[in-house]
């Protein structure tokens, strides 16, 4: 049985520890935060063949890499490139996949910059940090008053010393597109969800379709087109386990953001063989 590291916990460890168990593969979770952790004895963290994806926090994903001495199906350099969504959209837009039109700041900026960045698009804007997840930070602005606002906030933030990244992306803010978050596997699409809110959040003024603050996630049949788009941003960052964002509207398909440690939902919303390809990509890995 091949032992499979997995450094997080989660909803994507409780869905995939049965179907790859059926496939040989051994799925076990790994901690490596909030503990102590002896340097030089690698037991510590148990024995693996291969692991999963890099570990969200990278100084101890550092050290388990180190210590679990195994190759990642998702490594280090897979997770940094994913998690800086500016580099990622300069990515895709070189190799000719579309994305939403973007401005990238590196704080400090002048007010000028700032207000000819917002007079760039029909307001309101959607102002995002540039490696968060889960729509955390995520803000929209109708005027440059809050728009200027939103970036007085941030420049605070980027004041403290300790912060590692001091950037942030503008982009044009799609209110009707519907979003759908893709699953790339080894290069071939493998199943897609749309995101949606509740009438009543929509109702209410909600419009992040993050699953993490309530959107809910229907499996869905995406056209070819569309199934096209995502396997050309993955092949574009060079990454084999990849979900991808694309938003749609009624006349352009965009991708918005990619996340190269997606979660992994109920095996109904993916496409027949779905375990059977992840189960190869992770065999792959020790071959």
């Amino acid at each position: 049985m091949l032992r499979l590291a997995v450094a997080t916990d989660a909803e994507t460890l409780a869905q995939i520890e049965a179907p790859l168990a059926e496939r040989g593969i051994e799925a076990d979770h790994v901690t490596t935060t909030e503990r102590a952790i002896p340097i030089g004895e690698p037991s510590g963290f148990g024995s693996f063949d291969v692991g999963f994806v890099f570990p969200p926090r990278l100084m101890e994903g550092g050290v388990a890499d180190a210590l679990l001495d195994v190759p990642w199906v998702n490594d280090r350099e897979a997770i940094v490139r994913s998690r800086n969504k500016a580099g990622t959209l300069a990515r895709l837009e070189r190799s000719g996949v579309p994305t939403p039109e973007s401005v990238y700041v590196s704080n400090p900026a002048s007010e000028s910059d700032l207000r000819a960045a917002f007079e760039r698009f029909e307001p309101p804007v959607v102002v995002k940090p540039n490696s968060t997840t889960r729509g955390i930070g995520v803000a929209k602005a109708g005027d440059v008053d809050s728009f200027l606002g939103i970036c007085d906030y941030l420049s605070l933030v980027h004041d403290y010393r300790a912060t590692g990244d001091r950037s942030f992306l503008v982009q044009e803010y799609l209110p009707a597109a519907r979003d759908y978050r893709s699953m790339v596997v080894d290069g071939e699409y493998v199943g897609a969800v749309e995101r949606r809110l509740p009438e009543e959040e929509l109702a209410a003024g909600r419009w992040k379709h993050n699953v993490h603050r309530g959107a809910v996630a229907e499996g869905v049949e995406l056209p070819p087109d569309l199934r096209r788009l995502a396997e050309d941003a993955a092949a574009a960052l060079g990454i084999d386990w990849l979900g991808v964002d694309v938003l749609v509207t009624d006349d352009r398909a965009l991708v918005n953001e990619t996340n190269a440690r997606p979660t992994v939902d109920a095996a109904t919303k993916y496409e027949d063989g779905f375990y059977d390809r992840l189960a190869a990509l992770i065999r792959s890995r020790v071959s």
